[in-house]
Order: structure tokens, then sequence, then C-alpha cells
């Protein structure tokens, strides 16, 4: 796995895609927060970043299927996969490899948004009237929610060799897992079972965590999404004849 996960993350280091995915991310969360009038904390007086919270789990639908929409469409286009089965791997080492090098990726493009937490930690009246323990459990929820996307757009590189087509179904997948059940949950009249689809979708676990309180409910509940679409993929590599 090591040798998998050092090669794609050198893969990303060496090409454009580290760079660009990381510079629009930071450049768009940046504008959202700090300069578009309707979502900029320094319009709307209150010390806290629910724009990031809000609108970059948004950004990253976009810009996670950009990352990872080439690990196995590319390695299936280019015939390369019967070269890493010819070596000591399995493919769980494959798997979780490529998925932990695009985590990463994630990882290095929300370091930075930092400087953000720190910047309105200066700007509280007085200075530090920050929710902490809200914006940290936000930033959990962010980071396991990307961990969630890559997990999706693996699954849907492994389907095609055809990375254009990778990136929409991951694209449309995350988007549909991450609101779609909380959009459908409010069709459905009855409280009980509007609750219960909720509770399957991504943004109610999301929200639970920026409240601050780390749930180890919904810590599991990612953690198990990630595992059912990883192994899902394994099912999907194992079944084809590369």
């Amino acid at each position: 796995m090591i040798q998998v996960f050092t090669k794609e993350v050198g893969g990303f280091l060496n090409s454009l895609i580290a760079y660009i995915v990381i510079g629009v991310f930071l450049t768009a969360i940046g504008l959202l927060t700090w300069v578009f009038k309707d979502t900029s904390v320094l319009d709307n007086g209150f010390a806290n970043l629910d724009t990031l919270f809000t609108l970059g789990p948004y950004v990253l639908v976009f810009l996670i299927p950009a990352i990872t929409m080439k690990s196995f469409a590319e390695e299936r286009k280019l015939g390369t996969m019967e070269l890493l089965q010819t070596k000591p791997l399995t493919d769980w080492d494959i798997l979780l490899g490529k998925f932990f090098a695009s985590a990463a990726l994630v990882l290095c493009a929300l370091l930075p948004t930092l400087v953000y937490y720190y910047t309105i930690y200066q700007l509280g009246d007085p200075v530090g009237n920050v929710d902490s323990s809200g914006i940290a459990g936000s930033y959990v929820g962010l980071f396991l929610l990307g961990m969630v996307f890559c997990s999706i757009g693996i699954l849907s590189s492994s389907l095609t060799n055809n990375q254009i087509f990778a990136f929409l179904v991951a694209a449309f997948l995350c988007f549909l897992f991450y609101s779609g059940f909380d959009s459908f949950s409010a069709l459905v009249l009855e409280g009980g079972q509007g609750l219960f689809i909720r509770q399957l979708g991504i943004l109610y676990h999301y929200e639970s965590l920026s409240r601050g309180l780390i749930d180890s409910r919904d810590v599991i509940y990612f953690v198990s999404v990630c595992f059912v679409f990883l192994l899902s993929t394994k099912t999907v590599l194992s079944s084809r004849s590369w």
C-alpha cells in the first residue's frame, strides 16, 4: 500500500493536478468567505466560519472528483493495471494506496484555511470570542466528508476508462449522498420517516459534527460509508479482467 500511496502522491505533485485543485479550492473559499458581499464574514458581523463549512462541501463536490477521476480510469486506458498486478500487491493495497493519497491531497487543501480561523479569532470582540469547539468539529466533519467523496470518486473511476464520465458520475453521486437524502426527506410528511431518511444522508451527520460535539455515531457513519464504497470498488476490481 505504501508503494502505491507514494506513487500516487508523487504523481499528484509532479503534475499540475494537486496545485490546481488546492489553488481553486482556496481561491473559491477565500472569495466566498472574505470578498463576496452576500457571504463575506466581514459583512455579516459575526466572528464565525459558517461560509467555509456551509459552502465548502459544494466546492469539494466538484474538486474531489477531479482528483479521483484518473485513479483507475487512467490505469485501464494506459494498460498499466497489469503492471501493478504483477507486483506483490493485493487489490486492497492498490485501492487503499490510491484512496489515502487522494485524502492526503484533500487534507493539504484544508490546512491553509486554518489561517481563516486565526483571522476570525483575532477579529472577535473581545479577541478570541469565537466558537472554537464548533469550528474544530466542522473541520473534522469536512475532512471526513472529503474522505467519503474520495471513496465515491474512486468507485466511479473504477467503472470506466473515460475520465470525464468518471468525473460526472462521481460529482452526481457526491451531491446525491450529501444533500439528496435531506431534500427527499422534506417531501415525506411523517416526521419519523422523514428523520430516518435524513439520517441516511451525509448532511445530517455533517451538521451534527459542526455543532462541536464529535459523536462517535457520526464518525462511525462516515467511516462506514467510506468502507461501503471502497468495498464496492474492490468488488469491481475483482470481477474485471484487466
